[in-house]
């Protein structure tokens, strides 16, 4: 074997190593994510929530039969840990779509929202997520200004220009949160249209707005997840059907 044959034999086997070890980190991140859990109440359907399976994801129909919303789930979380607080809201009359995120990462899925909007016929649609989701959202939101009829944010906030939005837009999160990044959600706010409200959930965490366990990062919530999720369909059905 010449050198210069044994040169490329090297570069190759390199290469090859390199390639290997990428698709083992890329495999362990994607399946490295926080798994819901006690979703089963949640994922079945009651008397006045049917829950179904859609193409995107799930959806929660409940009485309502005018307002829908569409929910980005947080960064590595499994989309059915949503299901508790969605299940909630529809009850309240907003029907919720659930969209399950390639790899659960919200930023290969950001353009879900249309196919749900192209497929479902309402007379108001909003857009809703956390964390990462909630970011992915209001990107979302930032290009189809004139599509939705409100943005929640959970605790999370916007990169995108939204100050001509003529909805509204909440931003919701709790006060013992140890991951969202509290300079940047200030930062944001010079990004927001004139309707534009923040509340602050005592006692409430990141991680509360789901049910997938405790978060890397998080502070403990001195509230149940049960009272995170009724504050926060108190507040976002308050501002979005006025």
């Amino acid at each position: 074997m010449t050198h210069t044959k044994r040169k490329s034999k090297i570069i190759l086997i390199i290469l090859l190593a390199v390639i290997l070890t990428l698709c083992g980190i890329s495999v362990w991140y994607v399946n490295d994510y926080y798994h819901a859990v006690d979703v089963d109440a949640a994922l079945t359907s009651s008397d006045t929530v049917t829950v179904s399976s859609t193409a995107t994801g799930m959806l929660f129909d409940g009485p309502g039969t005018k307002d829908a919303l569409i929910f980005y789930p947080g960064a590595k979380v499994e989309a059915i840990a949503y299901a508790p607080l969605l299940k909630q809201i529809a009850g309240s009359g907003i029907d919720c779509f659930l969209v399950k995120m390639p790899c659960n990462l919200a930023f290969f899925g950001m353009n879900k929202a249309d196919d749900i909007m192209a497929d479902y016929s309402y007379e108001h649609w909003y857009l809703a997520g956390h964390s990462l989701g909630g970011a992915m959202a209001a990107s979302y939101a930032g290009k189809h200004l004139n599509d939705l009829d409100g943005l929640i944010l959970l605790a999370s906030y916007s990169t995108s220009d939204l100050t001509k939005a003529v909805f509204p837009v909440i931003s919701i999160y709790g006060s013992n949160d140890g991951v969202l990044n509290m300079d940047k959600v200030v930062i944001s706010r010079d990004l927001m249209p004139a309707d534009y409200s923040e509340h602050v959930i005592e006692g409430g965490n990141h991680a509360g707005f789901g049910s997938y366990g405790a978060q890397k990062g998080d502070h403990d919530a001195s509230i149940s997840h049960d009272e995170q999720w009724k504050e926060t369909v108190s507040v976002c059905t308050s501002v979005l059907k006025k």
